[in-house]
């Protein structure tokens, strides 16, 4: 028996990289949201770039897909 057979390492690298990418989804996701209703974060300055939310939240799709497919990949 392989020590990542033992751990189960293949699963629960593919379970990391599903949550990272749905953390990207839900957290920018909130983020473009809130800028639309017209809400801001207090004690916080700059500006809040929409491509840059954007541009994350299709990455972490992308993550998140990936980490899925690797879960129902045999």
């Amino acid at each position: 028996m392989d020590v990542t057979d033992l751990l189960g390492l293949d699963t629960l690298l593919a379970q990391f990289v599903l949550a990272l990418g749905a953390a990207m989804v839900v957290g920018n996701g909130a983020a473009i949201v809130a800028d639309a209703r017209g809400r801001q974060p207090r004690r916080m300055e700059g500006t809040f770039r929409k491509s840059r939310a954007w541009w994350l939240l299709g990455v972490g799709v992308l993550i998140a897909a990936w980490g899925g497919l690797s879960l129902l990949a045999p």
